[in-house]
């Protein structure tokens, strides 16, 4: 993965708390960093075509298994 250097300025508070988690994660401060920045990515992104989702009869409906399971692979950070 290709990364491009930013600044940004941030409240010494908020540093002091990513400092502190990425001690007790064992992970650099810039890697918090980084997934903050694209968690707010992500959530501010706007889609060009509409989210379709399925439809189930009685007969063909998912098993809650299955639905956990597909959520939580298609959640997971990458």
């Amino acid at each position: 993965m290709s990364l491009q250097r930013t600044n940004v300025y941030a409240d010494p508070a908020d540093l002091a708390l990513i400092k502190e988690a990425a001690a007790k994660r064992g992970v650099s401060e810039a890697e918090i960093i980084r997934h903050g920045i694209h968690l707010a990515a992500m959530s501010t992104r706007v889609w060009a075509d509409d989210m379709e989702f399925p439809t189930f009869d009685e007969t063909d409906a998912p098993v809650a298994d299955e639905v956990t399971r597909a959520v939580a692979e298609g959640t997971r950070y990458r």
